[in-house]
């Protein structure tokens, strides 16, 4: 496995308008809330993704990554790296081609997937993080 070059990386971010956020609590005092907070703050639609919160950060929340009907740029993953492949083969079937595991998240299985599918994968990374380090404003 490896992550795509940071000029790339950079790209993704900066041409990306949504992020569905897999895994989004909506407990201030989680990481996957603060970071979609932030993300949020720094001009990306956040759409929650977790069957368990029917809103978070005032968008609606969806069950699965199949219920989302409009375009989504990101797929951005904070759920146990066990369940990364379940969720890689769920984001083939999206009009999503970026799927991005949260830092301390990695699977070869889902990673294998989502290339063989021309997926850009991201994983092992803080979007937050390569946000502020690629995007300088």
């Amino acid at each position: 496995m490896e992550n795509p070059s940071n000029d790339k990386i950079g790209q993704v971010l900066d041409e990306a308008k949504t992020i569905a956020v897999v895994g989004l609590s909506d407990n201030p005092d989680r990481t996957s809330y603060q970071i979609s907070k932030i993300m949020q703050r720094e001009g990306y639609r956040i759409i929650p993704v977790n069957p368990t919160v029917k809103e978070v950060l005032g968008e609606k929340s969806y069950a699965s990554l199949l219920d989302i009907e409009e375009e989504i740029d990101i797929i951005n993953v904070f759920r146990r790296s066990e369940f990364l492949p379940e969720i890689a083969k769920e984001a083939t079937q999206t009009n999503c081609n970026v799927f991005w595991a949260q830092q301390g998240l990695a699977n070869e299985e889902a990673y294998n997937i989502l290339i063989d599918k021309d997926f850009t994968v991201i994983m092992d990374l803080c979007i937050k993080v390569a946000h502020a380090i690629l995007l300088k404003k």
